[in-house]
């Protein structure tokens, strides 16, 4: 197996580039962003038009004597952990793995893909070029951890990419800020004289270990190549995905159809190859702004049908908001399932059988694509006696359930809940013969359904069920409820 390569940025004004994005207006001059440390006010970032006067940990009122023209705004360490988040998501448009390094930073495992790219050197130009554009100052380097290029592109080694076998050295003339260790085992290697990783590399690593503790001894390791730790990344890489580059940013519905229709051609053709089927499609639109616009699709079964698959991204687009334009599609089957190639057959056989439930397939997922998801489901009956959980959502596509109650006609359609109604009855126990105005020609019944006394909390009274046909010719299903006193009389549901 290859030897890892990851690729790491460092944003060193990430926070306050971040408050630019959102005031476009602050560009111009001097920015602070300040947060609360019990009754003081500290500086946390800084934009470059402070950088040469205010470092991060300024009292605020400090920075503001030296600076009179600063501009300070509280800082969002949430929302800057989740921009970084955001940022980290666009990258997979560049590699399969990528995932945030808090405060400041994002590394990308770029093993394998390198030379889709034309090497590693065209890679990382690529991507410091596009974060650049997008407004964010950034440092980038290449190693085989991520303890190492993070540690690199922190140190202002720029571009800077480590050939296999020869991170050790590379990285033992870094100064030891780089690898970010707690402000007291800063200070204790200050006093020891430890200032360069390299100086922690030569000692011994008992007293090492003792001292500077197991986490910062493993840290170092893994920037000097010694030990590697996987990434977490932003979300796992899909079973299958095709990707598209655009020449030129696009922003017209027409060019992201074009894109579509070339996506789901060759994604189909991949899983064909495989012997799968896609169950659920994710178009992810990488927009030259750095940031992503995604928008997925389900299937009811698993299909490689391009035509179908396109058919049903295209009316979402409307949803996707192209900005200053869109560099890269990519296209990724998120669900996949095995699905073998599907021969015709005779009617009645087990090959139409199939034809005919792909082609039912294919007309929900339509119906959900222009409904709603929540618009197209099926009901099973279950074993429940109490007419409101007798039935719940199902794959419309599963084999259908044998009805509990066969034998004993039920409604298709329930009120919910039963709708309370004026009824008149002769005798206690009998039908109605009028609910409110309408009269009631005939009447079958009763079936009596008392209450689920064995579920807690549980108090309802028995209800007598009636199915009736009045005057006008509407045929009902009511209920009289009986608990105390005189029974209350309700419409539950109606047949036809």
């Amino acid at each position: 197996m290859s030897e890892r390569r990851i690729l790491a940025l460092h944003l060193p004004r990430f926070a306050a580039e971040r408050a630019i994005r959102r005031e476009p207006a602050l560009a111009g001059g001097p920015l602070a962003l300040w947060a609360r440390e019990g009754p003081r006010r500290l500086v946390t970032a800084v934009n470059d038009h402070a950088a040469a006067e205010i470092v991060p940990g300024t009292p605020l009122a400090d920075a503001l004597a030296v600076l009179p023209g600063l501009v300070a705004r509280p800082a969002d360490p949430a929302g800057d952990d989740a921009a970084l988040g955001a940022l980290a998501a666009w990258c997979l448009g560049f590699a399969p793995l990528a995932a945030p390094a808090p405060p400041d930073g994002v590394v990308l495992d770029i093993t394998g893909c390198a030379h889709l790219w034309g090497g590693e050197a065209a890679l990382l130009a690529v991507v410091a070029t596009r974060v650049r554009r997008a407004g964010f100052t950034a440092h980038a380097a290449i190693a085989g951890t991520a303890a190492g290029a993070l540690a690199l592109a922190r140190a202002g080694r720029n571009g800077v990419i480590v050939p296999p076998g020869e991170q050790g050295r590379a990285v033992a003339d870094l100064p030891l800020a780089a690898l970010r260790p707690d402000p007291a085992l800063a200070a204790l290697a200050e006093r020891l004289g430890l200032r360069r990783i390299g100086d922690l590399a030569a000692q011994r690593r008992g007293p090492l270990a003792r001292r500077l503790g197991p986490r910062m001894l493993a840290r170092i390791d893994e920037a000097l190549g010694r030990a590697h730790h996987p990434i977490t990344p932003v979300r796992p890489p899909p079973p299958a995905r095709a990707v598209l580059d655009c020449p030129e940013p696009v922003a017209t519905a027409e060019a992201i159809a074009a894109g579509i229709e070339r996506l789901t051609a060759e994604l189909c053709a991949d899983l064909a190859a495989r012997g799968q089927g896609a169950r659920r499609l994710t178009l992810a639109c990488f927009r030259t702004d750095a940031t992503v616009q995604r928008l997925g699709i389900g299937t009811g079964a698993a299909s490689r049908d391009p035509a179908h698959l396109a058919r049903l991204l295209l009316p979402r687009i409307e949803r996707i908001d192209p900005g200053f334009g869109i560099e890269r599609l990519v296209l990724a089957a998120e669900m996949v399932e095995p699905l073998g190639a599907v021969q015709g057959g005779l009617p009645g056989s087990a090959a139409a059988a199939a034809s005919r439930r792909e082609e039912l397939a294919r007309l929900l997922d339509r119906l959900r694509a222009r409904l709603g998801e929540a618009a197209v489901r099926r009901l099973d009956p279950v074993p429940n006696h109490w007419p409101e959980a007798a039935m719940r959502p199902a794959d419309p596509l599963a084999p259908v359930r044998p009805l509990p109650w066969r034998g004993r006609p039920r409604p298709l359609r329930l009120l919910h809940p039963p709708r309370r109604i004026d009824a008149l009855s002769v005798l206690p126990d009998g039908p109605p013969v009028r609910l409110g105005t309408m009269r009631v020609c005939r009447a079958e019944g009763p079936e009596r359904i008392l209450p689920a006394w064995w579920m807690p909390g549980v108090q309802e009274g028995a209800r007598d069920y009636w199915r009736v046909e009045t005057e006008d010719g509407r045929r009902l299903w009511v209920f009289a409820h009986r608990k105390d006193g005189a029974p209350e009389w309700f419409v539950h549901g109606w047949f036809g």
